[in-house]
């Protein structure tokens, strides 16, 4: 097991959804974090648990190759998870070039440092589910292509091959997560189905749904994900070069997720159902024996319990 305290980790994305848990789990063991920002939200599980005042906070676009050399060099980082990313589907609609800059060059832009750094001994890079794009063959297994062919599938795809070569022609320590929907405290992006029918619930707004609310995905909470990220880490030396998905088992349709929300809420969230969505894959879930089998890891949330308490974390940050 790899000994935490003062290791010098960098979090890309850390002020987001799963790098404010990561950031506060890896606190707790004692390591020296340092984040890389563009902006800050004051509303962000981040902010509103202060962990800028625990972190080195140092501003930078993670697509700036260069600085983002200088910040690996400069505080000798030990780790690296990478998780910043532009990770909405409708926005790479929108803007495909922002999308495959930021996915894309931002992490060639990690993997370089890390190449030219020698002290990192370990690189975890987020993917996606995306990645596979569209596939009949469910669930997803690791040793399935990835063929994304809209702009955000496409950028995890490209991501995902690259720190794959990266392993492959230079030996870096890297290895690769692929999840599911992630949901948990923190969530500010109301687009996704989990905060916006949460959003719904408390205000009594009508719930606008984008699909025609059949779309399958599979929902996986954040601690999950981090426990996932950081025992990849640890046993990097089993488990570079590889690619594990990360999932819960929990699949279900949009509106099976807002259903539940309105029972743990205990009111009916109304919705209108537009089904306009574009670029979006009508069903996708994943098998997690892979990384089960190579560190033991395996989820332990219980959807209707994590629920309860994402939404109680709402009801405190309206407050």
């Amino acid at each position: 097991m790899m000994d935490w305290e003062n290791k010098n980790v960098l979090v890309t994305g850390g002020t987001g959804l799963i790098g404010g848990h990561l950031v506060e789990s890896l606190l707790k063991k004692g390591s020296n974090i340092i984040v890389p920002y563009i902006e800050l939200n004051s509303k962000s599980y981040f902010w509103l648990n202060k962990l800028q005042d625990e972190v080195n906070m140092v501003q930078c676009d993670i697509k700036d190759t260069a600085k983002v050399f200088d910040i690996v060099s400069k505080y000798e980082i030990d780790i690296i998870f990478h998780l910043a990313a532009q990770p909405l589907v409708p926005i790479a609609y929108i803007n495909p070039e922002e999308t495959l800059k930021t996915n894309i060059v931002g992490t060639i832009s990690v993997l370089e440092a890390a190449r030219k750094c020698p002290r990192v001994k370990a690189i975890i890079v987020a993917s996606s589910d995306k990645a596979y794009g569209v596939n009949k063959n469910l669930p997803y297994t690791e040793d399935m292509p990835l063929q994304g062919k809209q702009p955000y599938d496409v950028s995890k795809s490209c991501a995902d091959l690259i720190a794959q070569s990266y392993y492959v022609t230079y030996d870096l320590p890297v290895a690769i997560t692929r999840f599911g929907n992630i949901y948990g405290p923190g969530d500010l992006n109301m687009n996704r189905i989990i905060p916006g029918a949460i959003k719904a619930a408390m205000t009594g707004e009508t719930l606008v749904i984008r699909s025609d609310g059949k779309m399958i995905r599979e929902y996986i909470y954040v601690k999950d994900v981090v426990k996932g990220y950081i025992i990849l880490a640890e046993n990097i030396d089993s488990v570079k070069g590889e690619a594990f998905n990360l999932s819960s088992g929990i699949r279900m349709s949009v509106l099976d997720v807002v259903n539940t929300i309105s029972e743990i809420y205990g009111t009916k969230i109304e919705v209108d159902i537009q089904n306009t969505a574009k670029a979006e894959i009508p069903k996708q879930y994943l098998s997690y024996e892979k990384v089960k089998k190579a560190v033991g890891w395996v989820p332990t949330a219980d959807i209707e319990a994590a629920l309860k308490h994402t939404i109680e974390w709402y009801k405190g940050a309206k407050k």
